[in-house]
């Protein structure tokens, strides 16, 4: 199952300038997303950070890695019409610069649930380079 932008903006309460997902390419719902992200020298965040050297800022990268995994979570049968948020970050790693022009894939897997918070790991890729990986909780309310 892919999913464009449209698509993604029902499920997932972000909108521009904060939706960080342009689509999902494979879904596995309520398990397993992986998304994409088509980083452009136009977003906005670039204007300060840094205007001599654009680079995306990693709490960026480990947002969109959360809206991709939101994405599955939120279109399973049992969590429809809930939202989900962050409930904690362990073990984030940054690896690579993300710069514009980069595509940067975002892959998300549901590691455990119990109730209504859970862990997924994230990986976040340029071409075959890890960029960023790590482990996101989240509450879904």
């Amino acid at each position: 199952m892919t999913l464009n932008s449209n698509q993604i903006q029902e499920v997932i309460p972000h909108r521009y300038p904060f939706l960080l997902v342009d689509r999902i390419e494979e879904l596995e719902v309520g398990k397993r997303s992986v998304g994409v992200k088509c980083v452009s020298v136009g977003e906005p965040y670039f204007q300060g950070h840094f205007p001599q050297e654009h680079v995306m800022p990693g709490v960026l990268i480990v947002e969109a890695l959360a809206q991709v995994g939101a994405v599955s979570l939120l279109l399973a049968e049992a969590n429809k019409g809930r939202s989900a948020y962050f409930a904690g970050i362990r073990s984030a790693k940054f690896r690579r610069k993300v710069i514009p022009g980069d595509t940067l894939i975002l892959e998300t897997e549901l590691i455990k649930q119990r109730g209504p918070f859970g862990v997924s790991k994230g990986v976040a890729k340029v071409g075959d380079e890890i960029a960023c990986e790590c482990e996101i909780m989240f509450t879904l309310v």
